[in-house]
């Protein structure tokens, strides 16, 4: 029964984590970029294992935002020389990507001040 109830408690934090998180899904990547070229499926690994295995990263999403990423001029593509199995897409950012990122971290930082002023009780 206990254990019942912690399912349920870790899928109701997974759905409002996934809500939560989904509006910042370019910063993640970007700021994943920053650390190094990467390929979409070390993203998605790279993204479970920040979060502890908390959020994961459906595919559909993520290539999205690496689409709409490009198509901004936020990030670059270009094939790996993998010599064995199938080649690889890799992203790069950009210079004009990690003033964007940086933006974007100052405009979390603020939305979450002004979130935990809203919301915390006392």
């Amino acid at each position: 029964m206990l254990y019942n109830l912690f399912q349920e408690v870790i899928i109701i934090q997974a759905e409002i984590s996934s809500d939560l998180i989904r509006g910042h899904i370019d910063t993640i990547i970007l700021s994943l970029l920053c650390e190094k070229d990467s390929y979409g499926y070390e993203i998605i690994k790279s993204i479970q294992d920040k979060s502890d295995q908390l959020y994961t990263l459906k595919e559909p999403s993520l290539y999205t935002s690496l689409k709409r990423l490009e198509k901004a001029g936020n990030i670059t593509s270009y094939w790996g020389d993998e010599t064995q199995g199938g080649r690889r897409k890799y992203y790069s950012i950009t210079p004009e990507g990690k003033a964007v990122y940086e933006k974007y971290v100052e405009e979390w930082k603020i939305a979450k001040e002004i979130i935990s002023k809203l919301i915390e009780r006392g």
